[in-house]
């Protein structure tokens, strides 16, 4: 199955951060900037990175950004150019957009618009956005320190029916199922011959780089 492409429009603080954790994660990403220094700046972390003005449908069009699978919209201060490249976004057919507001009623007018889901940097940090487009399974990510998390993970489907002994997360990812979610049920003290059923919900701590391994290999 092909790597879904990313496209980052806005290399501010946010957007930045969405680029450097996909292209970290193994992702293909195409950095968009109209500031030439912040484009040389991440250059050399993301797959491709271009200045173009995001409100110029034919730039958009001529550097193919209807064939990303996801775009996300990370402009600053400047409301109306997040408008207008929401918009130009929609018409080309981007299958999924995202887009940063600034406010609640900045949100609202970007989900009237098409935006599939709003983001609120207070809210969502760089990082976890990343997890969450990385995987559809990702439920919340959580940053304990700069080398390890938890992660509320969705049971993918290869996991439905198998007990946590023969998914064998901790040998094979170094990671430890903490607790599983069932309904509004917690048990916080797993066993290993417990089976998981669909819409059960795994919580998992680990390193970093092991987690990241682990939701490649349950996407």
């Amino acid at each position: 199955m092909a790597k879904k492409q990313y496209a980052i429009i806005g290399m501010g603080r946010f957007g930045s951060s969405v680029a450097r954790a996909l292209s970290g994660m193994g992702y293909d990403v195409l950095a968009i900037d109209a500031d030439e220094q912040r484009v040389q700046e991440i250059s050399a972390i993301v797959t491709h990175a271009v200045s173009a003005d995001s409100t110029d449908e034919e730039a958009l069009r001529a550097l193919g950004i209807r064939n990303f699978d996801v775009v996300v919209v990370a402009i600053g201060e400047d409301i109306q150019s997040s408008i207008l490249t929401t918009l130009i976004l929609k018409d080309l057919g981007v299958p999924v957009i995202l887009v940063k507001a600034k406010s609640e009623l900045h949100g609202k007018v970007l989900s009237k618009i098409g935006a599939d889901k709003v983001i609120y940097p207070e809210r969502d940090m760089g990082t976890r956005v990343a997890h969450h487009l990385a995987s559809p399974n990702i439920l919340e990510y959580i940053e304990l320190s700069p080398d390890y998390s938890i992660l509320e993970m969705k049971a993918a489907a290869p996991m439905i029916g198998r007990n946590l002994q023969e998914l064998d997360i901790r040998a094979k990812f170094r990671c430890n199922v903490i607790a599983i979610r069932r309904g509004d049920e917690m048990n916080i003290t797993p066993n290993a011959d417990d089976r998981l059923t669909r819409g059960d919900v795994l919580v998992i701590v680990g390193h970093k780089d092991s987690l990241t391994k682990l939701e490649m290999a349950y996407q």
